[in-house]
């Protein structure tokens, strides 16, 4: 069971109006979650102890109010899903891709596999066929769960593909289709089954499930994230390292065992979504209202339909929801706690945040770390905590400020206080590595167990600080786009381009837009409309936002004739405050999308 709060000022569940220092953090040791969490180190093993101990209780409810299940229901219907799994041939240890929302059903067949060692990896929705193809290629799964046809989405001609060019995948189910999907399943039939098991008295799936010995360790979940390479990758993360976190961010933010009610509206295939709203809510007793697909006046309107007590976002959706027409006509007087991840925010974010709960939070979440890993709140009144930093870890997973990592693969030396380094965890929370690619895993995770995050920062008393990225990632619409990816698809046009460089500068909603400064050869004509053309083809939120076009020899190189980043960016934020001072930046993309929001 979760401490008591320290001096009554850390729960805001106890007494908001009373509440004084929200800023302290209950801190959490091994021994804490060893002895009074033994019960719940396995994800599904989660939901058996709130169907024992709240049977009845909501454990997760539609948006739209058409669903709801209890944990009764949750625990048993997953348990004879998971028979139906293994009746199909699905055995520990095979991976199961699902492209999917985040839906009741998806958050069943996710529980059903862990029930029985089945690795599930969530994808993006919003993928092109070419990267859903290429995940599928990574890990190879035995089944491959996805949409087919219904409104607003046609994914007949991704099946295609699929059937086409993944002949390993042995079972392909289609959700909620419309129409039939030749050569699949229907996941309704599945579940059909399912049920009859459910009622069927004389079934005995429990014992059967127990003898597959799924331990906290195996892995549970794959979240592909982007790395240094450029390329998305697959972190797979066991149900420790993920109840680890769950443990954490639980005590911390979620009010421990008290059954918050807490908003998940980001998706399926991000950690936010994952392991720390739905699966934290789930830790905790608490009660997941599930927002599908992010639209902000849907968001807006669950809060108030169904009294939700705590909100996390990143700061586009926020920024998102803010935009409304009708923002302040919403209902927001259920929400007792509202938190940010993702990126650094401006003053004024904060200030708005604060307007919206009576406690506010923040910390630094890593999808190598299962989500979560250090943590900062403060009281609307108070916000100083906030904009000082990233705030504390944990004991469990303790945070250094190390050298580079050795050429043996060990970590370098820790530093003192203050020097800034690279920003290492130690600890459970740590995942098993990327899935296929031991050269990958090696550079992130040192030979004695540190996980290298890619960030650079400093430890003082107030916790953790980030003074910058050791990767060139650009952080917008909460996605991680590694330059190289977008500047190797302007190269295409080979004929007209000679160099160019993908910077972010930073926007008022999306955090961070991408820039492309490109450099045309000589003797060829090239515009910024033809290259928006060019752009089309590349995911939405990798589209450069605006385009700098240089003439032959202008790209700034450095000492080894290379394109020279720091002042390809210095060049981009100038030409951007000019555009930002005719307000021609930020108000443009929020116009762009906002549009039919409502």
């Amino acid at each position: 069971m979760f401490p008591p709060p320290v001096d009554g000022q850390t729960a805001w569940m106890i007494d908001l109006a009373c509440m004084g220092d929200a800023t302290q953090i209950p801190q959490f040791t091994l021994d804490d979650y060893e002895q009074d969490f033994s019960d719940r180190h396995l994800l599904h093993g989660v939901v058996a102890k709130w169907a024992k101990d709240r049977p009845d209780a909501a454990a997760m409810v539609s948006a739209d109010g058409t669903r709801t299940v209890n944990w009764r229901e949750f625990d048993r219907f997953t348990t004879a899903l998971a028979s139906e799994l293994l009746q199909l041939g699905f055995a520990k240890g095979d991976f199961l891709v699902t492209f999917l929302s985040m839906s009741v059903d998806h958050i069943l067949l996710e529980y059903s596999c862990f029930k029985i060692g089945v690795i599930v990896a969530p994808l993006d929705l919003r993928l092109s066929a070419a990267e859903v193809l290429r995940a599928l290629e990574l890990l190879r799964p035995r089944g491959f769960v996805g949409l087919g046809v219904k409104a607003p989405f046609d994914f007949r001609e991704l099946w295609r593909s699929v059937q086409t060019q993944c002949p390993w995948i042995e079972h392909g189910i289609a959700v909620d289709s419309e129409e039939g999907i030749a050569g699949t399943l229907p996941f309704a039939s599945i579940a059909e089954r399912a049920w009859a098991r459910v009622k069927d008295a004389s079934s005995d799936a429990d014992a059967d499930l127990d003898s597959l010995g799924v331990t906290p360790n195996d892995g549970a979940l794959v979240i592909f994230t982007t790395g240094s390479t450029g390329s998305p990758k697959p972190a797979l993360l066991s149900h420790r390292n993920i109840t680890v976190q769950n443990m954490c961010l639980c005590g911390a933010f979620f009010g421990g065992d008290r059954g918050t009610r807490a908003l998940v509206n980001l998706p399926a295939s991000h950690v936010g979504g994952q392991t720390e709203l739905l699966m934290s809510t789930f830790f905790g007793g608490g009660t997941a209202v599930l927002v599908e697909i992010f639209e902000p006046g849907r968001s807006m309107r669950a809060i108030a339909q169904h009294r939700v007590e705590l909100l996390g976002q990143i700061p586009v959706m926020f920024n998102l929801e803010w935009m409304l027409k009708d923002y302040e006509l919403h209902d927001l007087s259920s929400l007792k706690f509202a938190a940010y991840g993702g990126n650094a925010v401006p003053r004024p974010f904060v200030d708005k945040l604060a307007a919206m709960a009576p406690v506010i939070g923040t910390g630094l979440g890593l999808t190598e770390a299962a989500g979560f890993c250090t943590y900062v709140q403060a009281n609307a009144t108070d916000k100083e905590a906030i904009i000082a930093g990233l705030g504390q870890d944990m004991p469990i997973y303790a945070c250094t400020i190390r050298q580079p990592m050795r050429e043996d693969g060990r970590a370098g030396d820790e530093l003192r206080a203050g020097d800034i380094g690279h920003v290492c965890f130690q600890g459970p929370q740590t995942f098993l590595g990327y899935v296929n690619d031991a050269a990958a895993t090696a550079r992130t995770i040192s030979r004695d167990g540190f996980l290298y995050t890619g960030d650079l920062g400093f430890k003082d008393a107030a916790g953790l600080h980030l003074t910058g990225r050791d990767k060139w990632v650009i952080k917008s619409l909460g996605y991680q786009i590694f330059p190289g990816d977008v500047e190797a698809h302007i190269f295409n046009l080979d004929e007209k381009v000679a160099n160019c460089v993908v910077v972010g500068v930073a926007h008022e909603v999306v955090s961070e837009a991408v820039v492309a400064v490109v450099e045309k050869k000589a003797g060829v004509e090239l515009n910024r409309r033809e290259l928006d053309r060019h752009a089309r083809s590349l995911p939405s939120y990798m589209r450069p936002r605006h385009w700098i076009v240089l003439e032959p020899g202008q790209m700034p190189l450095n000492r080894v004739v290379k394109p020279d980043y720091v002042r390809a960016q210095q060049m981009a934020r100038q030409e951007i405050a000019t555009l930002r001072a005719r307000g021609e930046w930020d108000s443009v993309f929020a116009r762009d999308e906002s549009d039919g929001d409502e």
